[in-house]
């Protein structure tokens, strides 16, 4: 069992960063791949990054390549995603989640657990 908890959500102004992170509970944290996805509204979710449980490879949706960068850090239970240069199109509910498979981390069907998600707001 993992629970995760995202903060850092808020509103910022386009061209702008923000850095997301997710605390996660369990002594097992680094037996995980650690996802990021993202919902607007009347969106459908979709992947933003993952990192693997060590942190050896990351994977980005093409979206936020050069802007966002995915990190974990396995002593504290935490990953985090860094976003740079901001656009109002990336304005959604972030979520973080944790994934047991080995494999297509960008299917949201793999995670097993999600956090509630913080809010990214992106002003023109």
């Amino acid at each position: 069992q993992v629970q995760l908890a995202e903060s850092g959500g808020e509103l910022v102004q386009a061209g702008g960063s923000l850095r997301l992170s997710c605390a996660a509970s369990g002594r097992t944290f680094s037996s995980y791949v650690m996802g990021w996805f993202r919902q607007a509204p009347g969106k459908e979710r979709e992947f933003v990054a993952a990192i693997t449980w060590h942190g050896g490879n990351r994977y980005y949706a093409d979206f936020v390549k050069g802007r966002f960068t995915i990190s974990r850090d396995n002593a504290k239970n935490t990953v985090t995603l860094q976003m740079n240069n901001l656009k109002p199109e990336d304005t959604a509910l972030y979520c973080c989640a944790a994934s047991s498979y080995n494999s297509n981390w960008g299917d949201p069907r793999r995670y097993a657990y999600w956090g509630q998600g913080t809010q990214v707001t992106v002003s023109p």
